[in-house]
């Protein structure tokens, strides 16, 4: 017994043991928890890797989407369109994402307009991809009678704002107000604080929520089924429907043939690596920002 717990009442002991049996337990229990995670999240890896690296070769990034039982073919058409649908969501939902952010942290902290943008902000982040999907095949696609790229961006695009609107009006709430005050001090109109000051102090943070829109866009399945749909072949146009890789693994993986199945395997590889890789660089960014 330790000279502080022989100095305490019996009653005070008694609570005090009470206390490190409970702390033992919880303890216990979250370290329990953050086991069984770990084996699950290794275990999906290891056999990511382990089914996925045998489809990897050259013509993977050269040939297009086989036909069924064919002995050659790629994913090149699925590889270009996910990176060009990915990349123009982006594009066009990151600069939306960081003026509203702005707007939400420099404006509209006590107003109805920034009360409600945040309503509806919250909505979207924790709206299933598939609803979103559903609204650009309702407005867009059925309207058009067509499938296309263009409607694919915009479904992934309505993905990407929510993500960079929280994270920009967080990094910037975390810039010290004496920074602008200071700036204010010396005559500087609000709007070049923001732009010299506040968002240059928060880039690190914004660019992190931006690669992680993107991350979270890049292997999204439901939206893509009602607005791009898929093609066999190299999309000669946005206008129409265009192969990607979550859609094209997810047929793949439910089809019976097995060169299908080891091309989708591989495009899971592909994904999974570079969701891996972008989450490490957002990390990266964290870290010098710190």
């Amino acid at each position: 017994m330790s000279a502080t717990a022989a100095s305490l009442s019996p009653s005070k002991l008694a609570r005090h043991r009470h206390r490190k049996r409970v702390n033992a337990i919880a303890l216990t229990l979250s370290l329990a928890a953050m086991a069984f995670g770990l084996v699950w999240l290794i275990w999906i890896l290891v056999e990511t890797v382990r089914l996925g690296i045998g489809g990897m070769s050259w013509s993977l990034f050269t040939q297009m989407t086989p036909p069924p039982q064919s002995e050659e073919g790629g994913l090149a058409n699925a590889i270009f369109g996910s990176l060009m649908m990915v990349g123009m969501a982006t594009l066009l939902g990151t600069p939306i994402g960081v003026f509203a952010g702005i707007y939400l942290a420099e404006y509209g902290q006590k107003g109805l307009l920034g009360a409600s943008t945040r309503f509806i902000n919250d909505i979207l982040l924790s709206a299933p991809s598939i609803v979103i999907g559903l609204f650009i095949y309702a407005v867009v696609v059925a309207q058009m009678r067509s499938f296309s790229g263009y409607a694919g961006v915009l479904a992934l695009a309505l993905i990407v704002i929510p993500v960079v609107i929280r994270t920009t009006e967080n990094m910037l709430s975390l810039i010290p107000n004496a920074l602008r005050e200071a700036a204010y001090a010396l005559g500087t109109p609000k709007w070049k604080v923001i732009a010299s000051i506040t968002l240059k102090a928060a880039r690190a943070g914004v660019m992190t929520g931006v690669l992680l829109a993107f991350a979270r866009i890049a292997g999204e399945t439901a939206p893509l089924l009602f607005t791009a749909l898929s093609n066999q072949f190299w999309a000669s146009s946005f206008s129409g429907p265009v192969a990607s890789l979550p859609v094209t693994i997810f047929k793949f993986a439910m089809s019976p043939y097995e060169n299908w199945q080891k091309l989708a395997w591989a495009g899971v590889f592909l994904i999974t690596m570079g969701v891996l890789v972008l989450n490490i660089l957002a990390r990266s960014f964290l870290r010098n920002k710190d």
